[in-house]
């Protein structure tokens, strides 16, 4: 499975049955390596409602006639700006869909749409893919359930480190040894002066004091799982 990142908390998962965009935050992402056009997933994953992550659903999803995954809020938003496929799930529940199984899993942050409306539960994303089994954490507080997301095991973890909105990297460090995953690797950081981190620093703590191996992308960056 080939995994790219694209910076904020925006990865494009290609799988053996399908292309998941995850949080697509490409247009105004300083960070952003490339532009909404120039992606062609089938599937889009939406873990909350906040700009910097629902981003460029509505054009891509209109473009591609992709599938949109996220909430009953903001699937029912969804279908009010023109999207005409989309799935919705809630906190807890998980749906066998083409290309693996989707469990939406407790978010502690807020979730709000673009235009002010209510946005529902934000949401994590547990994914059983190919064989593989990935938890992005979306924009999220530590909570100590994420000990029960780590013990069927986890080939991939991403946890967001940026601090001010989310966990910081205290908080992560401590929810690798919670979710006790193969790899992790960090986001939501750098895109903005307040949410700046040194990712590096914080591998290499990841390494030291854990088991499981830190994997540090910039965005644009292409990982094989």
């Amino acid at each position: 499975m080939r995994i790219t990142y694209y910076g904020h908390s925006c990865f494009l998962l290609e799988t053996s049955k399908a292309a998941l965009l995850i949080d697509p935050f490409l247009s105004g992402n300083p960070k952003a390596p490339c532009g909404p056009d120039d992606l062609t997933p089938d599937y889009i994953l939406v873990t909350h409602g906040h700009g910097d992550h629902l981003g460029d659903t509505v054009a891509i999803a209109r473009r591609r006639s992709a599938t949109v995954v996220s909430t009953f809020e903001v699937c029912n938003w969804l279908g009010q700006q023109g999207v005409s496929r989309c799935h919705a799930q809630h906190l807890g529940g998980g749906f066998a869909h083409p290309w693996g199984r989707l469990q939406l899993t407790l978010a502690l942050h807020g979730s709000s749409m673009p235009d002010g409306s209510h946005g529902g539960n934000p949401c994590g994303l547990l994914l059983a893919v190919d064989g593989k089994t990935i938890y992005h954490a979306g924009d999220t507080g530590l909570f100590s359930d994420m000990q029960l997301i780590g013990e069927g095991g986890l080939d991939l973890a991403l946890l967001p480190i940026g601090d001010n909105y989310t966990m910081g990297p205290d908080a992560a460090l401590r929810a690798v040894k919670f979710l006790r995953p193969v790899t992790v690797i960090p986001m939501h950081y750098d895109t903005f002066p307040v949410i700046r981190q040194d990712a590096r620093a914080w591998a290499g703590r990841v390494e030291a004091e854990t088991r499981a191996r830190a994997v540090v992308l910039a965005p644009g960056d292409t990982w094989t799982l």
